[in-house]
């Protein structure tokens, strides 16, 4: 999975209802209308959807962008892994700096220097620059900002002591993390194939900047700077370690399907695993899950390990892309489930007055693991084909699996 994952947690239980509703209108019935008619909800809405899109393209378009240039998967995956990599080590410092100076101070300036990189990463493909360039390149797109973590701690800023409200905005903000990775791959790919090479990122660099400059213009609903607090790092409480070892193994998940995926089968099929995770985080949500949370997540990482098995059975027993789409469908299928309650169990692990921490730091696990499974996916794609390479998610999973349960039974 691209730079943010659907990491907010939307544990559905059932529907909410406000004293409000009954003198509502015509939107009584539609908590999503109501959310968005909260004044200047829409425009920041606007702007974060338009800088949240690239998310799903970048990664594609540049292993879609640097295999044609240099005829190598590895080559690709291990430049992709390298800007993933950067940005698990920035991201928390950036975030921490959107905290104390405010969301327009630092979004603006570090997403110029994010398209800065992009561009850069372009001309060094486009002019067939030295390999060590695109390397640098792509690791300065690391200064990305969270723009789905800013735009929830907007809402959580609105809304505050409105649970209704927030839940409502927690499943939004959801939805929409899927439905840009639903909808990037297939952009990237599309604009690399019908105009040039380099359109799938070209295209993403100008959505990210337009986005963050529309959505920092929203001043009136900026959250106001957290002031500075000294407290043990979330890395100290019990059984967060582990929990972030098992996000790592999962970021891995993501990171080796997509370059295996777009090997195979090029990267509008990836759209398909995103679907697959957001039909089921639609019906995770209308559900009422058990209370606990650990055995929720055990659960979860099984059934993600066994549908993981489907897309290497497919490859390596039809040449049908229609039955590999159809794997991949489903193998996406436990993907937001497993998500929301992990991010679940790191809101219940952290201290309240840390959350954006710890959450930074679940993020910062997931973007290591999917820097490690793009290169070796890329790896496997380039030394074994990519039936082996199917492999490598599946191995991911079930690591995951074999460290959550591990820290389960120490905690």
């Amino acid at each position: 999975m691209p730079q943010e994952t659907a990491l907010v947690p939307t544990p559905t239980l059932t529907p909410v209802t406000t004293s409000a509703s009954a003198s509502a209108g015509p939107s009584a019935g539609n908590p999503y209308r109501r959310l968005l008619a909260t004044p200047g909800a829409r425009a920041f809405t606007a702007g974060n959807l338009l800088a949240r899109l690239p998310m799903g393209m970048f990664s594609v378009s540049a292993v879609i962008m640097i295999a044609g240039a240099h005829g190598s998967y590895a080559l690709a995956g291990a430049v992709t892994a390298t800007g993933l990599a950067a940005t698990a080590v920035v991201a928390p410092w950036t975030a921490r700096l959107v905290d104390r100076y405010g969301q327009a101070r630092i979004a603006v300036p570090a997403t110029a220097i994010a398209v800065l990189g992009s561009l850069a990463l372009l001309l060094c493909v486009h002019y067939e620059a030295p390999v060590w360039t695109l390397f640098a390149a792509y690791a300065a797109t690391a200064t990305t900002p969270n723009t789905g973590g800013m735009s929830r701690a907007r809402w959580a800023h609105l809304h505050r002591g409105d649970p209704a409200a927030l839940h409502t905005a927690n499943s939004f903000e959801q939805a929409v993390d899927e439905l840009c990775f639903m909808l990037g791959p297939v952009i990237a790919a599309t604009l690399c194939g019908a105009l040039f090479p380099e359109a799938g990122t070209l295209t993403g660099a100008i959505f990210l900047m337009t986005g963050v400059l529309v959505f920092a213009a929203q001043r009136a609903t900026e959250p106001p700077v957290s002031p500075r607090t000294r407290a043990a790092s979330p890395l100290r409480t019990p059984g967060m370690p582990a929990l972030l070892a098992a996000f790592l193994a999962t970021g891995a998940v993501f990171g080796a399907m997509e370059v295996v995926s777009i090997a195979h089968a090029g990267g509008a099929i990836l759209a398909l695993q995103a679907g697959g995770s957001c039909v089921a985080g639609l019906l995770y949500g209308s559900l009422r899950p058990a209370s606990d949370v650990r055995r929720r997540l055990l659960f979860c990482l099984l059934g993600m390990t066994a549908l993981m098995s489907l897309p290497p059975i497919a490859a390596a027993t039809t040449d049908s892309l229609l039955v590999l789409a159809g794997c991949l469908l489903l193998a996406g299928a436990a993907t937001a489930p497993t998500m929301v309650t992990g991010m679940t169990l790191v809101q219940r692990l952290t201290p309240q007055a840390q959350l954006n921490e710890g959450m930074t730091l679940a993020v910062t696990a997931l973007l290591g693991g999917i820097a490690a499974g793009s290169a070796a996916g890329g790896w496997l794609v380039e030394s074994s084909g990519t039936v082996i390479g199917y492999a490598a998610p599946m191995c991911a999973a079930a690591l995951a699996l074999v460290v959550a349960t591990a820290g389960t039974r120490r905690s």
